[in-house]
């Protein structure tokens, strides 16, 4: 594909030169003699590389090179000028730009130095990719769906940065799965993985297993014990269902992790704390904030990186892909002969919803594989509710008229229906629905 280079100088000839010169080489060149311009340019349009002056009116390059680099870090600089000594180069360098060339300089060289600069831009979005393709396959990154392999590059970018990461999903859906990707694939590797399930233990041991406690703080506190923010130093700390964290002690986690500091129960001393934070949760915080049962600052804290975990139902055939994977598992494990599904058995398994996802399709494999008799999963040998799951009819098919319903109650159950799908998740059935919150709030009130 043909480069798109954008060149900015606020010398209209320089400009013209440049762009009749290039477009020659293969290049598509696009102009603009405002940095401000090319700014706008450069958060609507795709551009491979960006060529710019440094003294220039308003704005000057170095200043435009080093908003690129935070607002658009794929899209490599070169810094031109006039002024060819060390100062200057060593300015462009630390505002992100990848080469400095001063003027006069050969069209040759100027092409020579982008195409160097296209071909690292190659090679670091091909590591990327790589990484995404290299995951080790853990059960819920299985798979060669669409939906499966934008999670897994999108895994693989969020691993590389160090901001806390906010991981939605279904119950079942895989997001320790994806927080253990994120965490094996960054910088932390080598730290260690603490996991917190904030909806399995009571308030005030979730605030002593956060933040740790010192001897006497409490009845049977014996000893003094240090906080998982503390014990994940250098690794990764995954904040399990932080939907269901108390709302008591929301106040106390965004301030440590604001403050990147942590007080144990009892002690008057703080002590810093080195952890990558992910949160997860199977809930619609959105609608959690606006209700008022999560804190919006806390929310914000947490939610720089957003994953998405795609339910199973939206993953098409990963899911006999997933149901191989884990009958391989299951007959090594018990010994017995199993080595595939039968065709009836694959479709039942297409058809149904998995509303616990790839949860519940593990238990549903394992329970067919301790059951059949044969070498093959047959139809029967799977639950009852998969054998017979059928789709409800969102419209009611009727000849005659006194058996048919209004638009209303029509518009009702398909609501409801799309909120089962969804499980539950407001934000995600308004999009689906195309209606803002407030009236998918309204529709849901007048449904009940």
């Amino acid at each position: 594909m043909t480069a798109r280079i954008l060149v900015v100088d606020d010398d209209a000839e320089m400009c013209a030169l440049l762009r009749e010169r290039l477009c020659h080489r293969g290049y598509a060149v696009q102009v603009e003699s405002a940095p401000e311009t090319a700014l706008a340019r450069l958060a609507s349009e795709d551009f491979d590389a960006l060529v710019t002056d440094v003294r220039m009116r308003g704005m000057s390059g170095l200043e435009l090179c080093e908003r690129v680099t935070a607002s658009r870090p794929g899209v490599p600089v070169l810094v031109i000028t006039a002024f060819g000594d060390l100062a200057t180069a060593v300015g462009a360098i630390r505002a992100g730009a990848q080469d400095f060339l001063a003027k006069p300089f050969e069209v040759e060289e100027l092409c020579f130095r982008l195409d160097r600069m296209l071909e690292h831009r190659q090679l670091a979005e091909e590591v990327v990719r790589l990484r995404a393709l290299e995951l080790e396959p853990a059960v819920e990154l299985v798979g060669e769906s669409a939906e499966l392999l934008r999670l897994r590059e999108l895994v693989a970018r969020v691993a590389v940065s160090d901001a806390p990461v906010l991981v939605l999903g279904e119950t079942g859906s895989g997001k320790e799965c994806v927080a253990r990707a994120i965490h094996r694939l960054g910088p932390r590797a080598a730290g260690p993985f603490v996991a917190l399930n904030c909806a399995a233990m009571p308030e005030h041991l979730i605030e002593s297993e956060l933040f740790g406690h010192e001897k006497g703080a409490f009845t049977d506190a014996r000893a003094a014990r240090s906080g998982l923010l503390l014990q994940a130093g250098g690794g990764t700390l995954l904040l399990d269902e932080i939907g269901e964290l108390p709302l008591s002690l929301q106040p106390k986690l965004l301030r440590a992790l604001q403050e990147r500091r942590v007080r144990p129960i009892g002690s008057s001393r703080e002590q810093p704390f080195d952890a990558r934070v992910i949160a997860a949760t199977n809930r619609d915080l959105d609608a959690a904030v606006e209700e008022g049962h999560f804190r919006e600052d806390l929310f914000f804290r947490l939610d720089v990186l957003r994953v998405q975990v795609p339910p199973l139902r939206a993953r098409g055939g990963d899911v006999l892909l997933l149901a191989q994977f884990f009958l391989r598992r299951c007959a090594e494990r018990s010994g017995k002969p199993v080595t595939g599904l039968s065709r009836a058995a694959a479709e039942k398994l297409l058809h149904y919803a998995w509303p616990g996802n790839v949860r519940e399709l593990e238990n549903c494999i394992e329970r067919a594989v301790a059951l059949t008799g044969h070498d093959q999963i047959l139809a029967e040998d799977l639950p009852e509710r998969i054998r017979e799951y059928g789709r409800r009819d969102v419209l009611i098919a009727a000849e005659d008229p006194s058996e048919l319903v209004p638009l209303e109650v029509v518009e009702q159950r398909y609501v409801a229906r799309v909120m089962e799908a969804v499980g539950g998740n407001k934000t995600l059935a308004a999009k689906i629905l195309g209606l803002d919150r407030k009236t998918l709030y309204r529709k849901l009130g007048r449904g009940a």
